[in-house]
């Protein structure tokens, strides 16, 4: 069983940056296809970013495209999400999660990914 453990959240005020990082137990990870979600108070998880097993393919939400960058370090078995310019409305609770199956297409939908981590909180203030 891959245990998923994300760190590197907190408080800050809108405009900052913050990156946080998801580190992943276990063998394989390169195999593996990782994305991020984030969840509200009052709101659906909602996807924010992916990266291919490879690294080189990666797919944002509208929302967050030319502020987030998604990326991973196969060697640490650790992938990363680097948030500038945040806003107010960026405040959730950040997941990140493994999707099914070896060599997969990156997937938005959360029932695509059958492992997740606890999560970090991010808090942005205006």
């Amino acid at each position: 069983q891959v245990q998923l453990v994300e760190s590197g959240g907190g408080l800050v005020q809108a405009g900052d940056s913050l990156r946080v990082s998801c580190a992943a137990s276990g063998p394989m990870f390169n195999f593996y296809t990782m994305g991020w979600f984030r969840q509200a108070p009052g709101k659906e998880r909602e996807f924010v970013a992916g990266i291919s097993w490879s690294g080189r393919t990666t797919v944002y939400a509208d929302s967050v495209k030319g502020r987030f960058t998604i990326s991973r370090d196969n060697s640490k078995n650790t992938v990363y999400l680097q948030m500038n310019s945040l806003k107010p409305e960026d405040t959730a609770v950040y997941h990140c999660a493994r999707r099914r199956g070896t060599y997969t297409n990156i997937e938005v939908m959360e029932d695509a990914y059958n492992q997740w981590g606890q999560g970090t909180q991010v808090t942005v203030s205006s």
